[in-house]
């Protein structure tokens, strides 16, 4: 590994950059793919088909990325998948029919997903654990950032009467780019090689992985089905209610592209608490909020409440930036990351292809306003799955928890606390693979808290007595 502390700033062109321009590409393609099949000869249907393949084609992917990061390793698993990708998007652009157009996004997808849990399961072997939420929720929000950009980015393209399809050659150039970046700057640590050395032994497959922590998938992993669903659901609901209420074209989209900025700007502040209060403290807020403000959407008739609300939900899915990705580092046993992180991600992308379904059943049954309701009680109901689980798996579900936990077999916190020291402490919890994590993290925001009693949600007192940059005891 790589003896200098890894910091934020470190992790920027090596980590941050490529995900930011590969999404940037992703979120121009989204306006556009039910497009494409219209101009393609599609019906309506068929076409919301072809936009939903996308995101088929990821939920088919998160397995075998697991599966081929661990092989690969994480850097070569994405210059692999980014070359898949250009391959397809090429596919996308020169499709004859909505047929050979479906197959290349649905392969998309699933490239999409392998760039993901690659960097995904990087950040986790080489982020110490003090650093590790505002790393992953930073990561989260470069997906973010790229698919508010990204439909500017095809906008522009298509200025002047373009065709449709000049929008997967942006796509195209921004996977291209990601090559270069990829290519050109070495990662900050050597987690590669550390998988290389590794593959020394027979991988693990990824049926043995769910065999062995099928208790955590089976609790754990549906709460995060449940966040899935909940967040997903938020992008379906907003243009449909506002359509219900008969807004027009312009101002559902002024209202989307504001509760988008709300998500956008909260990703890294709900990293900092993250780190500095525990998981809880972020989780279960950011689906209470969700939860209550979608199932607030059907009591609202005019453009201003609408607005408000659509703030509320932008805010409730921004603070929880990361979320699923920071939880998946705490409980992912080092041995096996890749292959756990592909299984975690599937729950997430089950859950984010089911809960849009409930809401357009609901709406074909006739009632619209039931379907966003239950959507709302199913958040309501992914916090208490949350504040149920998080602490029997995660050592930093809330600070100074000192209550044995059931964790993971191998899982990232590999030591009981001393006496008299908090699990937040990484000095006691150690992570096997985080580069520094015996020395300071090297970025300025992870000094230590002040020393001052808190209530974890769930009811459980804390203490936070900062940050031990000793020797992993």
């Amino acid at each position: 590994m790589n003896a200098h502390p890894v910091s934020l700033r470190s992790l920027i062109p090596a980590v941050f950059l490529p995900v930011l321009i590969f999404e940037t590409g992703m979120g121009a393609l989204a306006p556009v793919l039910a497009l494409s099949g219209r101009a393609l000869g599609a019906g309506v249907g068929t076409a919301g088909l072809v936009l939903a393949l996308l995101g088929v084609g990821q939920i088919l992917g998160d397995v075998p990325a697991g599966a081929l990061a661990a092989r690969l390793g994480d850097r070569k698993a994405m210059l692999v998948a980014s070359g898949v990708t250009a391959v397809t998007l090429s596919g996308c652009a020169l499709a004859r029919n909505v047929w050979e157009l479906a197959l290349a996004v649905t392969v998309t997808g699933a490239s999409n997903a392998v760039i993901m849990l690659a960097r995904q399961s990087y950040l986790t072997e080489a982020v110490p654990p003090q650093l590790r939420a505002r790393a992953l929720s930073t990561l989260g929000g470069m997906s973010r950032v790229g698919a508010f950009v990204g439909p500017f980015l095809g906008a522009a393209v298509l200025s002047g009467g373009r065709p449709v399809h000049d929008v997967y050659w942006l796509a195209l150039v921004c996977t291209a780019a990601t090559v270069v970046v990829l290519l050109a700057v070495p990662d900050v640590a050597d987690a590669d090689g550390a998988a290389a050395r590794a593959r020394g032994k027979k991988p693990v497959p990824v049926r043995a992985v769910l065999r062995e922590h099928r208790k955590v998938f089976g609790t754990l992993g549906l709460a995060v089905l449940l966040v899935g669903s909940v967040r997903a659901t938020r992008q379906t609901v907003l243009p449909l209610w506002a359509e219900h209420l008969g807004q027009s074209a312009s101002s559902t989209s002024l209202i989307f592209g504001i509760a988008g900025l709300i998500d956008t700007l909260t990703f890294y502040p709900s990293g900092r608490v993250m780190d500095r209060a525990g998981r809880l403290w972020i989780a279960v807020p950011s689906m209470l909020v969700l939860g209550a403000s979608q199932a607030a959407l059907p009591l609202t008739h005019t453009l201003t409440e609408l607005t408000v609300v659509a703030m509320l939900i932008g805010f409730g899915n921004g603070i929880g930036s990361g979320i699923l990705m920071t939880l998946g580092a705490d409980v992912a046993p080092p041995e096996t990351r890749s292959q756990f992180l592909g299984v975690w991600r599937l729950c997430a992308d089950s859950g984010s292809a089911g809960g849009p379904l409930v809401v357009s059943a609901a709406a074909s049954l006739g009632s619209l306003a039931a379907g966003i309701s239950v959507m709302g009680a199913v958040g309501i109901a992914a916090a208490g799955a949350l504040m149920r689980w998080v602490p029997r798996y995660s050592p930093f579900a809330t600070t100074g928890a000192r209550r044995p936990s059931t964790r993971v077999t191998g899982a990232t916190a590999v030591a009981a606390p001393r006496s008299g020291a908090t699990v937040g402490d990484t000095g006691a919890i150690g992570d096997t693979g985080a580069t520094g994590a015996t020395g300071d993290p090297g970025d300025s925001d992870s000094d230590s808290d002040s020393d001052s009693d808190s209530t974890a949600p769930g009811g459980e007192t804390s203490r936070g007595g900062g940050t031990s940059r000793g020797t992993p005891r």
